[in-house]
C-alpha cells in the first residue's frame, strides 16, 4: 500500500507564515480549503478564523475542524468589530476582489496588520511577453489567461499605490521564495519577482499641533 504523502505547502503560504508570531489571532479572508490556516496553527501556533465565499471550501474547512464562516469579503466585512484580530490575510485573493480598496480599508480596521500575496505582472517575463507577443501571460500556468489568473492583473508598484490610497504602509515585503526586504527595494522586486508578499500597517497619524 502506498504511504500517504503530506500535501505540499503553497509557496506563498510559507512566505506569509514567516510574518506570523506565536499565538496571534489571524483572519484568513478567502481561505479556500483551509491550507494556510492549518499551516499557521501547526507551525506558528496561531489561532485562526476563516472567511470563504464558496460553500465547498467552507465544508472542507469544517471537516478539518477549522473555524470558518461563509461570506463575501466585498460586502460582509463591516460586521467585524474594530481591532478584533492581530493579522488579516489575503493570500492570492486581493486580485480576485470586486472592491479591493474597500476590503483593505476594512481589514486594516479589524486587524493591526494586513498581509497580502499576489501575482506580480511587472515581472520581466511578463513585460517581455507582452512586448513581443502583445498577449498577457498567465503567471505560473501554461493555460491561457482566461482559465486561472488574476481578475485584476497588477504590478508591485500598482499594489503599493493601492496600499497608500488605503492609508497603509509597506513594513515588509518579500518575493515568494526569497528573503524579506524593505519597501525601498520595491523597484527591484517589481522587476524580478513573479509572486510577492506585502505586510501592511496603518500609517501613524501625525499629532495635532
Amino acid at each position: 500500500m502506498t504511504p500517504h504523502l503530506p500535501r505540499a505547502r503553497r509557496p506563498d503560504h510559507v512566505a506569509i507564515a514567516q510574518f506570523i508570531n506565536h499565538g496571534e489571532l489571524v483572519l484568513d479572508v478567502g481561505c479556500g480549503d483551509g491550507q494556510l490556516m492549518e499551516l499557521l496553527q501547526q507551525e506558528r501556533g496561531a489561532r485562526t478564523r476563516g472567511l470563504e465565499v464558496e460553500q465547498a471550501g467552507v465544508n472542507r474547512c469544517v471537516s478539518k475542524g477549522l473555524a470558518v464562516v461563509q461570506g463575501n469579503a466585498d460586502a460582509d466585512l463591516p460586521v467585524y468589530p474594530d481591532a478584533a484580530y492581530d493579522v488579516a490575510i489575503l493570500s492570492k485573493t486581493i486580485q480576485e476582489l470586486a472592491r479591493p480598496k474597500f476590503v483593505l480599508d476594512e481589514l486594516s480596521r479589524v486587524a493591526r496588520r494586513v498581509i497580502i500575496s499576489f501575482r506580480n505582472y511587472g515581472h520581466w517575463k511578463v513585460r517581455t511577453t507582452l512586448l513581443t507577443t502583445g498577449r498577457i501571460p498567465n503567471l505560473g500556468h501554461d493555460a491561457g489567461w482566461w482559465s486561472d489568473g488574476a481578475r485584476r492583473p497588477c504590478t508591485a508598484r500598482d499594489m503599493a499605490e493601492l496600499a497608500a490610497e488605503a492609508g497603509l504602509q509597506i513594513v515588509a515585503a518579500t518575493a515568494v521564495g526569497g528573503k524579506p526586504v524593505t519597501g525601498k527595494s520595491l523597484g527591484r522586486l517589481n522587476w524580478t519577482a513573479e509572486e510577492l508578499v506585502f505586510v501592511l500597517e496603518r500609517k501613524a497619524r501625525k499629532p495635532d499641533r
